[in-house]
């Protein structure tokens, strides 16, 4: 974990310590909430916002003392998030792929795609765009499966994280130093996936 979260911090990339799912014993999420409702799958602080960071420093004394912590990365900074269906964001690099377009970092976490992309960070856009698991409970999130953006006040589980299902998530197209991709276009050729 700490290897990735010193590359990202080398692209500019703010981190900070996320809670893990546990297999074993009576509780699911290795936070202090009882019955956690999103196990493994956020922040282990309240304060994640002001406390996510790039600083090496800082990084490898969090990691050190919690080595199995999850890799929470906060969107709206330097990039958004699309989160799709896998199938519909396999469909869409292929897509992507035969146009010639650079699709940017794609990961692979559980059954849904994130397509990292430029930051908007303008809040009247985001007032048209299907909540985050982070503005709404998991059950909300099962009944609309198609794409969520994740923005200004949000955040992400970044590859290595352990999932609640035993798996990592992990890259189909890793970070780079390239600039990220217009949110614009990635998310048209998104939106006709996901219809």
């Amino acid at each position: 974990m700490l290897d990735a979260v010193l590359e990202y911090a080398a692209l500019g990339w703010a981190s900070c310590l996320g809670a893990r799912p546990l297999t074993g014993g009576s509780r699911s999420c290795s936070c202090d909430r009882v019955g956690c409702p999103d196990p493994g799958a956020h922040p282990l602080s309240q304060t994640w916002q002001m406390e996510a960071s790039t600083d090496p420093a800082l990084l490898s004394g969090w990691w050190r003392h919690e080595p199995e912590a999850n890799v929470v990365l906060p969107t709206g900074r330097v990039f958004d998030v699309f989160d799709v269906p896998l199938s519909a964001g396999r469909t869409t690099l292929a897509a992507m792929d035969s146009s010639g377009v650079v699709p940017g970092p794609v990961a692979v976490s559980g059954d849904r795609a994130l397509f990292y992309v430029a930051t908007r960070n303008a809040s009247e856009d985001e007032d048209e765009w299907w909540s985050c698991a982070l503005d709404v409970g998991p059950s909300v999130i099962d009944e609309m499966p198609g794409l969520r953006w994740h923005c200004r006040d949000s955040y992400v589980l970044a590859p290595p994280s352990l999932l609640p299902t035993g798996l990592t998530g992990s890259w189909l197209r890793p970070p780079d130093s390239r600039p990220l991709p217009d949110p614009l276009r990635v998310l048209e050729l998104l939106a006709d996936v996901c219809d």
